[in-house]
């Protein structure tokens, strides 16, 4: 076969792939798609966040006080009666019948389903949870659960934004994006927080931090926030303004409510997570579980009727120091235990405002003996240290105290104490209590961000340069020859002209398709081979190019090639990918000195991390 000139040759067939030019993101025009679309979605979002908080005002003000109406009703005045003992189990047994005969996803508190959603999913929800998750979570919250409703409404603003996505055709990480943006702008209506919301998003949901996907976010995020006004009112959910001098060993102090706030999170995640496998062990359907926390829940309404329902009055009263001592103690002890066995049962609500509640109570108390004599400070940190935490979620949990409070002089401070939280949470337990959950159902998340060594390293560097080729003008009887001989045992080996140009590849497939067809034994590789359908790389791509290039033309060693003269520059096989692999777990456990007086020269062992230039071996396995 006649064989491509230079200027001719076209060293690009990468089965079907294109290369994009090099540069920080990956991020093209589609974006802007999707801004448009999110958009859409944050609109959407928060009318569903208006809607839910509509609903559970309904059921609240129908089942406690007896008439139909969506103003905010709080339960701390309902008077304490044999109907506090009635109406949780009640609303339990509707959601066990919901959840079992309507779609099982609307148990928990949302936040872990929109992660299976996105991971395992492909980002698609069903109509079905749009409507049952608000619903559900409208009815436990609304007969006395002690949720929030942030979670419902992350999971129900993610349908909304996975719903919207399914009428378009759009890729897996499209669809995420758009779910995400749902997530955030309900999140953002309900408590006025975008900053949030979108870090939230980064460090919880989206897995990870590029443009096509943050930009979306946060514009879904600005739109829900526009319409916040006009459906929720304006300001600050818990507008607070603190003035308070710390003394020169303040930031150690707030650093204690973080340690503080870590164990009290490790303690109730594990005690969550204990008090569920009791539920597991019981002789009854699951559909009944929520109705047995109903009861511990009107038990507990009995003792403190605030404990029961979102507890945003408990919040308000925690910030601005109208409670007293011991109602705050009450109050802790008495929500968290009636909180744990109602998630525990498999009940719909959110965790954050019952988080809020627990590290702001616990906080308060802490602060009566803390500096600046305001507890209400104190409970901000415990706040704030709790929600960052328990969900290893440390900005989302700074940003939304700032947010909700209007207060910014507190951010240090508020920084100081979630990342100490988030640090005792990381240590003290492997996973936090939204991902055990998923762990349980057989799926282990890493919740890490870091460059992917396949997109930082260039072909160039891992390739093999002293390859092992054919001369273009080998007969296909000496070719045979090669391949039968026990010296040579590689799988293929490149054919090049007498420029060093590739010329196309021999495999032993090829071989064993020669041997017996007499005609051929004289003619040579030239005539037989063609580098049309080889897939060739360039010594500039990055290396998942070149892995990308092995599944799409489903073959296991791929040419390096010069793109202009179309010389052959070296191979890389699958071993190469996996050396790099090994290469990169030993940037990260290999240690060694550098600045000691027994440290030896390790200049010529190539980068520190080991990852930007691999060993070359001589022979293709």
């Amino acid at each position: 076969m006649s064989q491509h000139q230079p200027g001719n040759r076209p060293h690009d067939f990468t089965g079907g792939l294109s290369r994009r030019e090099a540069g920080d993101f990956t991020t093209d025009k589609r974006v802007l798609i999707l801004v448009g679309m999110s958009i859409v979605v944050g609109t959407g979002g928060a009318f569903a966040a208006w809607c839910l908080v509509s609903l559970i005002a309904l059921v609240t003000n129908i089942v406690w006080f007896g008439h139909i109406g969506i103003e905010p009703a709080s339960l701390a005045g309902v008077p304490r009666s044999p109907w506090i003992l009635l109406i949780p189990p009640l609303g339990g047994f509707v959601i066990g019948l919901m959840a079992r005969f309507g779609s099982e996803k609307i148990r928990g508190h949302g936040i872990p389903e929109a992660i299976e959603a996105i991971l395992i999913g492909g980002s698609r929800m069903s109509p079905k949870v749009a409507v049952l998750k608000p619903l559900s979570s409208a009815i436990s919250i609304g007969t006395g659960g002690p949720f929030g409703a942030e979670g419902p409404i992350i999971m129900t603003g993610g349908a909304i934004g996975s719903l919207f996505a399914q009428f378009f055709h759009m890729t897996a990480a499209e669809r995420k994006t758009l779910l995400v943006a749902g997530a955030a702008a309900g999140m953002t209506a309900i408590f006025g927080s975008p900053i949030a919301a979108v870090m939230l998003a980064v460090e919880l949901l989206l897995f990870e931090w590029k443009p096509r996907s943050f930009i979306p976010v946060a514009v879904a995020a600005c739109v829900s926030i526009c319409w916040r006004p006009i459906l929720f009112g304006t300001g600050p959910l818990f507008p607070t303004h603190f003035d308070i001098a710390l003394p020169w060993w303040g930031i150690f102090a707030c650093a204690a409510i973080g340690i503080v706030s870590g164990l009290q999170s490790g303690l109730l995640t594990t005690l969550l997570y204990k008090i569920e496998d009791l539920f597991e062990e019981l002789p009854i359907h699951w559909m009944w579980w929520p109705m047995l926390g109903g009861i511990v829940i009107g038990v507990g309404g009995l003792i403190e009727p605030r404990t029961l329902g979102v507890g945003y009055d408990i919040i308000d009263g925690l910030l601005n120091n109208k409670l007293l001592a011991s109602t705050v103690l009450t109050i802790l002890v008495v929500k968290t235990c009636i909180w744990l066995f109602a998630l525990s049962s498999g009940t719909s609500g959110g965790v954050l405002a019952p988080l809020l509640i627990f590290g702001g109570a616990l906080g308060w108390l802490v602060g009566l003996v803390m500096p600046g004599h305001d507890p209400g400070f104190w409970a901000l940190l415990g706040m704030a240290a709790m929600m960052g935490g328990t969900m290893r979620a440390p900005l989302t949990g700074t940003f939304f105290a700032v947010e909700i409070t209007g207060d910014i002089s507190t951010l240090v401070p508020l920084l100081a104490a979630t990342v100490v939280a988030y640090a005792v949470t990381v240590l003290l337990l492997r996973r936090s209590i939204l991902t055990e959950k998923i762990a349980r159902r057989g799926q282990h998340i890493t919740r890490e961000y870091g460059i992917d060594p396949f997109e930082f390293t260039r072909a160039g560097e891992i390739m093999i340069k002293e390859v092992d080729t054919l001369p273009a003008t080998m007969t296909v009887k000496n070719a045979c020859d090669l391949f039968a001989s026990p010296q040579k045992n590689h799988r293929i080996y490149p054919v090049i002209d007498s420029a060093g140009r590739l010329a196309g590849v021999v495999s032993r497939g090829d071989v064993l398709a020669w041997q017996g067809k007499a005609e051929l034994a004289e003619q040579t590789l030239a005539e037989q081979v063609s580098d049309a359908s080889v897939p060739v790389c360039h010594p500039e791509d990055t290396v998942g190019f070149v892995a990308d290039v092995m599944l799409s033309t489903d073959t296991g060693r791929v040419p390096i090639v010069d793109p202009g003269s179309g010389k052959l520059c070296g191979l890389i096989a699958r071993k190469d990918l996996l050396r790099l692999r090994s290469l990169l777990r030993t940037s990260e456990f290999e240690r060694r000195p550098y600045l000691s007086k027994k440290t030896r020269d390790y200049s010529s062992m190539g980068k520190d991390t080991g990852v930007g230039q691999a060993a070359q071996r001589k022979e293709i396995d």
